[in-house]
């Protein structure tokens, strides 16, 4: 896997190169803010995935945010992983309501990097066109109160398996972290849409929707 990271913290930045190289991936290149990661992406548009810090100079506001953003509109093919120091429900949301559906996008606390085998699936995930979202960030999302929550109707188990879902896993993945079976997933998994009232299309991914119906509740 090809790689582009992008992070201000230079020990963080060298500690993800170091990281890669040892699991025999290749970091093309490494840089300390949006902007440079743009121009990076620009000069090697054949990356498989590009890790970004959400904050980072001149503000340290959102510029890895907005950079990660641009990138996917010029480049959707290219797995994008962005990295938090905090929960920040709205560029968790921001991320997957965009265009794509949510689709080879991921977002990580940084406190999951020590979590190596965690940080490499995510990253891994991403750059096949899937989805990974860290469990405090669903945890948090799926923190509501019942009053106005849509997904109230939920029994716990179908929370459990819509948080899965919105992690990114699939439904084998989803069976061995909850300790049950393939179909039982899959039952539940259709009883989510029932009660979230989607309807079969051939034009959505009810999957997608599912996610970002509690993203957007």
């Amino acid at each position: 896997m090809r790689v582009i990271l992008a992070d201000d913290s230079t020990l963080l930045r060298e500690g993800l190169v170091r990281l890669l190289a040892e699991e025999g991936h290749e970091v093309v290149a490494a840089v300390g803010d949006g902007t440079a990661l743009v121009e990076a992406v620009g000069r090697h548009p054949d990356v498989d995935a590009v890790v970004v810090d959400v904050r980072m100079p001149p503000t340290h506001s959102d510029e890895g945010l907005r950079a990660a953003l641009e990138i996917r509109r010029r480049h959707p093919g290219i797995g994008v992983l962005v990295l938090s120091q905090y929960v920040e429900k709205r560029y968790a949301t921001e991320l997957l309501t965009s265009e794509d559906g949510g689709a080879g996008v991921g977002y990580l606390l940084k406190d999951r990097v020590v979590e190596v085998d965690e940080f490499l699936d995510a990253l891994e995930r991403v750059a096949a066109g899937r989805a990974a979202f860290d469990p405090e960030v669903v945890r948090r999302l799926l923190a509501r109160s019942t009053h106005t929550d849509p997904l109230s109707r939920l029994t716990p188990r179908e929370r459990d398996v819509l948080g899965a879902m919105a992690q990114g896993h699939a439904n084998t993945a989803i069976a061995e972290r909850l300790h049950v079976s393939r179909s039982a997933v899959e039952k539940h998994i259709n009883a989510i849409f029932d009660k979230l009232e989607l309807p079969a299309s051939s034009g959505y991914s009810r999957r997608v929707l599912a996610v970002l119906r509690y993203l957007g509740s």
